[in-house]
């Protein structure tokens, strides 16, 4: 069964859509995330979960039921803001379990889910203090704890750790897995940051222009998307793209762009009229100075700048004017600027009609 479900969803404010009859599930237990650049929906969506607003047209679905027309408070959902949102005079403890306190829990029971939900966010040490005593990190900690204290099987994040730095993030990455896991709850969670997108989900539905345009693995989304513009958005360092056209011969169809040319498999699902393509691949796929493993194609380029990330290096290119990104392992590489021979295998050549941005292939093998 699924947890949510939006059937042909649009909402209108005055002369502005901001869905567009999207459709979209969310299956039972899984950390999903709603990813998209700002603007795209993401916050719209979640307020038609919470039922703090009504769809202009469409219905939504929890738990395999019709509430559409439930109020926020009858839908049993629990919401994670995007700011703390903390009352300052209460102390940890009772910002965790004033919303137990709200519904007549008893005592007891506050003290309890307030004792296990500290302990399952590391922050029991934190209890007795006030808010203004507390780090960014620390009030994160607070305000997701809050939210997860009620009892739910449905649990909505609104982009929770904006303003966070990353090495904080990192670990509250860790602790929303873990507590997914404990809680075996269903987590929506909404980001426009490809990096927590990528770290967080287990399943991915991408927003655009007001419609879910992919949905499914985060492993096969981001390695084979079926959209340009998700293999766009979804990504660090941005993924490379090339203009090309498609040629046919008598033997196969070769797809040639300003550097290289390439045989192309085309999706028999996919058929195009239209010769105009999108050629796209990620930066880890290339390979500097180095012959991939199967068919490949060469570029020969410029280092233009050698950036140091830490664990791995972003390479920016110049290939005939043609901007191009690689990365590679930061202890492997030492090379900071001059000449470079760059292959990629074939297969990693993904082929994405101009026109629908729908993608029809890939380089043959």
């Amino acid at each position: 069964m699924n947890s949510v479900e939006f059937k042909n969803i649009s909402k209108v404010y005055g002369k502005q859509t901001l869905l567009k009859e999207t459709s979209f599930a969310v299956e039972a237990g899984t950390f999903t995330v709603i990813f998209g650049a700002p603007g795209c929906g993401k916050s719209v969506i979640l307020r038609l979960l919470t039922g703090l607003e009504k769809p202009t047209s469409g219905e939504v679905f929890l738990r395999g039921e019709n509430a559409t027309s439930l109020s926020a408070g009858d839908r049993n959902i629990g919401y994670i803001p995007q700011s703390f949102a903390l009352y300052p005079h209460y102390k940890v403890r009772d910002n965790i379990g004033y919303p137990l306190k709200l519904i007549g829990a008893p005592k007891s029971e506050i003290d309890d889910v307030v004792a296990r939900t500290a302990e399952l966010l590391r922050i029991t040490r934190l209890l007795d203090k006030y808010p203004n005593q507390l780090s960014g990190g620390e009030k994160q900690r607070v305000a997701i704890a809050r939210g997860i204290a009620k009892k739910t099987d449905i649990f909505i994040f609104d982009d929770p750790l904006t303003g966070l730095d990353f090495k904080l993030r990192e670990q509250l990455f860790d602790d929303l897995r873990s507590m997914q896991e404990t809680l075996k709850a269903t987590f929506i969670y909404t980001t426009s940051d490809p990096l927590e997108a990528l770290m967080l989900a287990e399943k991915i539905h991408v927003l655009d222009d007001g419609k879910v345009i992919e949905a499914g693995n985060i492993e096969t989304v981001y390695h084979q998307p079926q959209h340009l513009r998700t293999a766009l958005l979804l990504g660090f360092p941005k993924i490379n793209t090339f203009d090309g056209t498609l040629e046919k011969d008598s033997k196969s169809i070769i797809c040639k762009t300003k550097l290289f040319s390439f045989p192309v498999d085309l999706n028999q699902s996919e058929k195009s009229d239209n010769d105009q393509v999108v050629v796209a691949v990620r930066p880890q796929y290339l390979k500097l100075n180095e012959k991939p493993s199967g068919k490949s194609i060469f570029i020969n380029a410029n280092i233009t700048l050698a950036e140091d990330l830490g664990g791995e290096m972003v390479i920016h290119m110049d290939a005939d004017g043609v901007y191009l990104l690689g990365v590679e392992r930061h202890d492997s590489f030492s090379q900071q600027e001059g000449a470079v021979e760059i292959g990629v295998a074939n297969q990693n050549l993904m082929v994405f009609d101009a026109k629908t941005s729908r993608r029809i292939g890939q380089g043959a093998n």
